[in-house]
């Protein structure tokens, strides 16, 4: 009986749709009313047009959500001049300070429309841009659903995901080029300075991959994402600074790889290789050396660039040396540590389907995570206890002109070379000795040994 109502209420519609068809080609008259001509004319308008998923379908269940009443309590809760919450809760619970999250608001409402407050077609309004960007933020800070947005904030999945997707992306867009690029001179020399206080001269930084689950990963691709985590990842290469700064972040490749296939397929090194990297230069144990390099683990190659550990120490020397490294290459733990624990969303298994959406949200979590430790920067007196602690000059070398392959081959050849990296690390050895491990070394005179 139901289905036979239904199929009569298509067929009048569709009648209707076709009297008002004649009487626009024709002029001829149907009789038919106003109402039914505007009816009419939406469905030829609709003919020919894919429906989106989800929106009004007729006979699913409408739910009411009061959004002007979820906006005033987000506005009572945390926005007013006398808020429910104080400013320590709020930025625990927003992961930064309450200017700097109204200042993303409105620098992202500038670059996009989609998070200016608008009316429907009923003349309501829509969601402010303050709604939007909690709504987002929400699912990244804690990794939740989608759904259970809904019941605080007042906003369906479909939308709450659409906020998140557009959100991450208007993030990239409107800050990669700040905060996703190489280290400028002046940064570099800062952490060369603070590097070699610590016993490393010329270290640049900490080199590393961590693996993001992927739940929704398809049953076809599980071959190619499932590696030694037993479970479909995907990677995220990144090289920070003892200030929790990514510098360098990589992401997409499947969890099959190791961390020699993802540096193979990097652009790590590429701005060395083509000469569009602030020149290094620095002595170590009397040798000098006209390239930085990062602290890796065992995985690693033997290049120039990079300096590992000692995996079976037998003498003194070598264990100090050791025990230096292996402390100083814990930045980049420590560094996706936080990130994690920030952004909850890196740390659950990522439930969307997309890929690209995937490296969007990484992206956003590392440009965040990056724009929180720029500002906490600027005044670490007021950073909380329970939070880690943490441009005016132009890019280096506008010029981005690719060398001829020759050229390429010959530095990377140079990037490469094992016997730099075993030299530079013996004279590491024997200057981290000084250092550390003779009575008259520094460290052994602070501490009255």
């Amino acid at each position: 009986m139901y289905t036979r109502v239904n199929d009569l209420v298509s067929i009048r519609l569709i009648a209707m749709a076709w009297r008002y068809l004649s009487k626009s080609m024709f002029g001829s008259s149907g009789g038919e009313s106003e109402e039914e001509d505007l009816q009419a004319a939406a469905i030829i308008a609709s003919m020919g047009r894919k429906r989106c998923w989800g929106g009004s379908v007729f006979g699913h269940k409408i739910y009411k959500r009061d959004r002007a009443a979820a906006e005033r309590l987000l506005m009572l809760k945390y926005f007013d001049e006398e808020s429910i919450f104080d400013d320590d809760q709020f930025r625990r619970r927003y992961r930064m300070r309450k200017p700097l999250f109204l200042r993303i608001v409105d620098e992202l409402t500038t670059a996009n429309s989609f998070f200016k407050q608008r009316r429907n077609a009923a003349g309501a309004k829509g969601f402010s841009p303050i709604h939007k960007c909690t709504a987002a933020m929400r699912v990244l800070m804690y990794g939740q659903a989608a759904d259970a947005v809904d019941d605080v904030l007042m906003m369906g999945e479909s939308t709450v995901l659409k906020c998140v997707k557009v959100f991450v992306k208007t993030v990239i867009s409107v800050y990669q080029e700040e905060y996703l690029r190489p280290p400028r001179q002046h940064e570099i020399e800062e952490m060369m300075t603070s590097n070699a206080a610590r016993g490393f001269p010329g270290k640049t930084g900490s080199i590393d991959c961590m693996h993001w689950e992927w739940a929704n990963c398809p049953s076809g691709w599980h071959g190619v994402y499932k590696g030694h985590k037993g479970k479909p990842t995907m990677i995220l290469e990144a090289i920070a600074s003892e200030d929790l700064r990514i510098w360098h972040a990589f992401f997409g490749l499947p969890g099959s790889h190791n961390d020699i296939n993802v540096l193979h397929r990097s652009p790590v090194f590429d701005d060395l290789a083509n000469g569009n990297a602030p020149e290094v230069e620095f002595t170590v144990n009397g040798n000098i050396y006209s390239m930085g390099y990062y602290l890796a683990d065992g995985i690693y190659p033997n290049w120039a660039t990079l300096v590992k550990s000692i995996s079976a120490p037998v003498s003194k020397k070598h264990n100090v040396y050791a025990r230096r490294q292996e402390s100083c290459r814990k930045d980049v733990e420590r560094t996706f540590g936080v990130l994690r624990a920030k952004w909850k969303i890196l740390h659950s298994p990522a439930r969307l389907w997309n890929p690209r959406d995937l490296n969007s949200i990484v992206r956003a979590c590392v440009i965040l995570h990056k724009i929180i430790v720029d500002e906490r920067g600027k005044d670490v007196a007021q950073l909380h206890n329970s939070e880690w602690p943490g441009a005016a000059n132009p890019p280096i070398n506008q010029n981005r002109n690719v060398p001829a392959i020759a050229q390429l081959i010959d530095a990377y050849s140079v990037i490469k070379s094992k016997e730099t990296s075993a030299s530079l690390r013996n004279d590491l050895v024997e200057h981290i000795w000084e250092l550390y491990g003779t009575s008259s070394g520094p460290f052994a005179r602070m501490h009255g040994h």
